[in-house]
């Protein structure tokens, strides 16, 4: 067989050939890799004329036309966009990620339809393609074509995203995508982790960082804001990054940063929905429908059936508090595109916290059976059918839903305390209720949070009102709160909200909330402690205007009660200035949708002045806290707080520093030294009566008092702390003790029903307060306590059963029968048990009916 030679004279032209080939592949990617560096840092023209000047010297790529597509669309040049698919889609009409792209492009040109036959193009070009031949940005957008086509989440992602990313571990398209999907079905922690995967890869890919900080804008805005700064500092002009740090300012109540971030957005793209759609919410809520209007046909104007424009006015209305508007802004939504999902889950939500329970919840489990995948629908879904085994007390306007044990145990007493604020304060404000308030108690925090919020979470939230509908947490002890004070709180945002037509900023509706618990009782107040003290006197307050950002992101949970205290000082502040008259002006004008700078300034005067005005009152208020007390700590080493002596010579310089004193108190008990650490203790409180927080100064001298074998001073402390504090819990369950020991029975009965206001589920407590009302000769109460204490398991049902046996064998001895049964049943031997059981049985003169041999006979 003869070999062929290769002709050598040819191999010089060959190999210069190659080379020529393969330098203009490398300058065409340096090209490319400028021109897409120039897209992401947001030069938006140059990235647009770079690609059209290739194209046009007939370097056409796939690559080369999604720049030139993206960087148009970026500035907002919709029809010239779909003009460059139409012809990118020429040269290559079997690229699946183009005719995805069209999908995308087409409906801002007003082209829907044909947007809907890209989609099913690009179905059948990858349906007629094995999987395992595709490109990674052709499983990407296969597994984008199908979500569209309604297919499941977590196919698309197993099956399309993942092995993407496994056949190009350097796909962004992928990365962003699976991102961009757990988001969507409100995974937010797998989304955030898709995310820093990008991030890891593309560290200057400001898409990337916007997909974190949507992640964590449910839940971390600080992190969020980092996320954002970053993305911003890439590309100063990135349109989505602005219009997510607009939202956040919506959020925030600080519409006039919100205005210039879409101002910014729009000078980069004057055409994008979603800026107009934003300059359509701010009119809404400057109350100024005509610009609303305008604004929203701007949104409208290239892309006429966007069904996202009203759902994200209506959403952003609905997070206001304003949800009869924002209900409206989704029948629109649905007028559009009836199968618009996120429009029918925000619609549910609005009809839920409307009162329009049933329609409400068919319109979730439509949402959950179309997409099982979206975790708001699944939670809602799942608490329904919780709540339907809630148990409904209907008293008038207030519909009490709650745990049947928990209805039966406290629900009457919810009932008296809401109708007494129903009397109180619409007397004090002028209002009645319009239509039913419904209140729901979720012994789960969970089922609160999906209730309150559509997710779980929530630490920290106690309740929430959201006009006609209020939502809590089961009262617990731990933390200790006082219930009575925290649904009196929540009743007051119904008031308030219902006379502002829900358009009054939180730091108001707080403040209002606050003021108006501490005036129903003293001891409900939030205290002057020490942090807010420096804090105040430091220069570490908000102004007014600022006042709500505080509540949306504050860097601890101290800070959150901080920004409560502020808002109830500031409504102190104004009450003084103007009286209830002028809170009820203003909410007047807030409800006809005047914005809170002019109603302010029209009562209060000058904001600018006001600010200044509130200023000096807070200081001035917070001097008279702890009058004479050092606040200052001092300097990391200059003290020993574990020495007696280090400490004593600090405080010769500085008599009165609190920390100095405390530490001496701590050292002080710790050496056994009782007689000396009272003496401190004593002097804190009288320096500082206020200290009522964590680990103050009066349980501290009490467990003092009791070693040192003070009972009576123990008691005395105890009692104020007590009086000042309606969450001392301990104070109170001490107190209980202290009395029960004394065989005091009336100060059990009155320490008692403090402990039951922050714990109304103590079983032992029930049985301690039966007890006192039976020395007492409080026959009903005690009958009250025994049965709840049985409700809730006592350690001795037998003796529980045996006592209302005993109480109600005259008024009641069909009751009293089958307790003392049920007792004897638990006990069979309890000989008091039977005499009792005979004396029930006993005929009105004094004899028994003869009964058969099984019955019991003397």
């Amino acid at each position: 067989m003869s070999r062929a030679w290769p002709n050598w004279r040819y191999l010089p032209l060959v190999a210069a050939g190659t080379l020529a080939v393969f330098t203009c592949q490398v300058g065409t990617c340096q090209t490319l890799s400028a021109a897409s560096s120039a897209f992401k840092t947001g030069l938006y023209d140059q990235a647009m004329t770079t690609a059209l000047k290739a194209i046009d010297q007939g370097r056409p790529s796939v690559r080369w036309w999604r720049l030139l597509i993206e960087s148009t669309m970026a500035l907002g040049r919709y029809e010239e966009a779909a003009r460059y698919v139409d012809q990118a889609l020429q040269d290559y009409p079997n690229s699946i990620v183009l005719w995805r792209m069209a999908a995308d492009v087409l409906p801002y040109a007003g082209r829907s339809q044909q947007a809907a036959r890209a989609v099913d193009l690009a179905y059948r070009l990858a349906a007629s393609r094995p999987i395992d031949r595709m490109s990674a940005d052709e499983l990407v957008a296969t597994g984008q074509v199908l979500l569209r086509l309604g297919g499941e989440p977590r196919i698309v992602l197993d099956q399309f995203y993942a092995p993407a990313m496994r056949a190009d571990p350097n796909c962004l398209e992928a990365y962003l995508a699976s991102g961009e999907l757990a988001i969507e079905k409100q995974d937010y922690q797998l989304g955030a982790r898709y995310f820093r995967q990008a991030i890891e890869r593309f560290p200057d890919e400001p898409q990337a960082h916007l997909g974190l900080a949507k992640a964590f804008y449910p839940s971390d805005r600080r992190a969020m804001l980092d996320a954002i700064a970053k993305a911003l500092q890439i590309n100063p002009r990135h349109v989505p990054s602005l219009l997510l740090l607009a939202e956040h300012q919506v959020d925030c109540e600080d519409y006039g940063g919100a205005d210039k971030s879409l101002a910014k957005a729009l000078s980069v793209n004057p055409s994008h929905p979603e800026a107009w759609a934003f300059k359509a919410l701010l009119a809404y809520l400057a109350n100024d429908p005509n610009a609303a209007q305008t604004c929203r046909a701007q949104a409208l104007r290239w892309w006429a059936d966007n069904p996202r424009v009203d759902h994200l006015i209506g959403k952003k209305l609905s997070q206001r508090y304003r949800f009869a508007e924002g209900l409206q802004m989704q029948v629109k939504a649905l007028q559009i595109d009836q199968a618009y999902l996120p429009a029918r889950l925000q619609m549910a939500q609005d009809l839920l916290r409307l009162g329009s329970d049933q329609q409400g919840w068919d319109m979730v489990e439509q949402v959950h059976k179309q997409d099982p995948y979206n975790v708001t629908a699944y939670n809602l879904v799942c608490l329904r059918d919780r709540l339907r085994t809630f148990k409904t007390i209907q008293a008038g306007l207030l519909c009490i839903r709650m745990d049947p044990v928990h209805a039966d145990v406290y629900g009457q007493q919810i009932v008296d305390l809401l109708q007494d604020a129903m009397v109180q304060l619409g007397r004090i404000y002028q209002y009645k209720p319009k239509g039913q308030i419904t209140v729901e108690i979720f012994p789960n925090p969970q089922d609160f949070a999906v209730r309150t919020f559509a997710m779980p979470g929530a630490e920290g939230f106690l309740a929430v009102c959201f006009g006609n509908l209020i939502t809590a947490r089961a009262p617990s002890p731990n933390p200790p709160h006082n219930w009575h004070a925290v649904l009196w709180h929540e009743f007051t945002h119904a008031v308030t909200l219902g006379l502002s037509a829900n358009k009054m900023p939180r730091w108001l509706s707080e403040g209002i909330s606050v003021y108006e618990q501490g005036r129903r009782d003293p001891s409900w107040a939030y205290p002057t402690n020490e942090q807010y003290c420096k804090m105040i006197m430091h220069g570490q307050m908000p102004r007014l205007s600022e006042l709500s950002e505080a509540f949306l992101d504050p860097p601890s949970p101290m800070h959150l009660q901080f920004a409560y205290y502020l808002s109830g000082l500031a409504v102190e502040f104004m009450i003084g200035q103007s009286g209830m008259e002028g809170i009820r002006a203003i909410l007047s004008d807030l409800g006809k949708g005047l914005p809170i700078e002019k109603v302010l300034a029209k009562h209060l005067g000058p904001l600018d002045q006001l600010d200044q005005r509130f200023e000096a009152f807070a200081r001035a208020k917070v001097a008279k806290v702890g009058c004479g007390l050092d606040w200052d700590q001092p300097a990391p080493g200059q003290v020993d707080q574990t020495d007696a002596n280090s400490i004593m010579h600090y405080l010769q310089q500085r008599p009165n520093n609190l920390w100095a004193l405390k530490a001496l108190a701590q050292v002080q008990i710790a050496d056994g030294q009782l007689d000396q650490a009272s003496k401190t203790l004593e002097r804190i409180i009288e320096l500082y009566p206020q200290d009522v927080g964590q680990d103050n100064s009066y349980m501290l001298l009490a467990k003092v008092y009791q070693q040192m074998g003070l009972a009576d001073r123990e008691k005395a402390v105890l009692a104020r702390l007590s009086d000042l504090c309606a969450d001392a819990s301990d104070a109170h369950m001490q107190l209980t003790e202290l009395a029960q020991a004394r065989q005091e029975w009336q100060e059990l009965i009155k320490y008692g029903a403090r402990y039951l206001a922050v714990d109304p589920m103590s079983c032992p407590m029930y049985v301690r307060m039966g007890k006192a009302y039976e020395a007492c000769s409080h026959t009903d109460q005690a009958i009250e306590a025994y049965r709840k204490a049985l409700l809730l398991g006592p350690e001795d049902p037998a003796d529980i059963n045996y006592r209302l046996a005993r109480l109600l064998k005259d008024a009641d001895p069909a009751a009293a029968r089958g307790h003392i049964l049920e007792a004897l049943a638990l006990a069979p031997r309890f000989r008091q048990g039977y005499k009792l059981l005979l004396q029930i049985v006993a005929r009105p003169d004094g004899t028994r009916p003869v009964r058969s041999g099984s019955e019991v006979q003397d």
